[in-house]
C-alpha cells in the first residue's frame, strides 16, 4: 500500500476511532491520521498474535475494521495516562 493509502486508511480510521472514544472534538486531522496509522500498526500486530500469522494488507473492510480497533485501544491508553494526572 501506498503512502497516500496509508494516510487516507490512518484518517479514516482514527476518525473513527475518535467518535467511538468520544475525543473527536479534543484533536484535529493530524491527530486522526498519526492515531490511525498507530492504531493499524497496534491493531495488525495484536491480529497476527491472535492468528498466529500476518495481517494483510490493503485497503479493504478488515483493514479498517483492525485499524479502528487498534487506534481505540491507543486512545483508551492515552485517556487512561492523561487522566491520571
Amino acid at each position: 500500500m501506498s503512502i497516500i493509502g496509508w494516510i487516507v486508511l490512518g484518517a479514516l480510521a482514527g476518525w473513527i476511532a475518535s467518535m467511538i472514544m468520544g475525543t473527536n472534538e479534543k484533536q484535529g486531522c493530524i491527530a486522526d491520521i498519526i492515531v490511525g496509522i498507530v492504531g493499524a500498526i497496534i491493531g495488525g500486530f495484536l491480529w497476527s498474535l491472535i492468528r498466529g500469522g500476518d495481517w494483510q494488507t490493503g485497503f479493504n473492510l478488515p483493514s479498517i475494521i483492525i485499524a479502528v480497533i487498534g487506534a481505540c485501544i491507543l486512545l483508551a491508553i492515552k485517556k487512561a495516562l492523561f487522566k491520571a494526572k
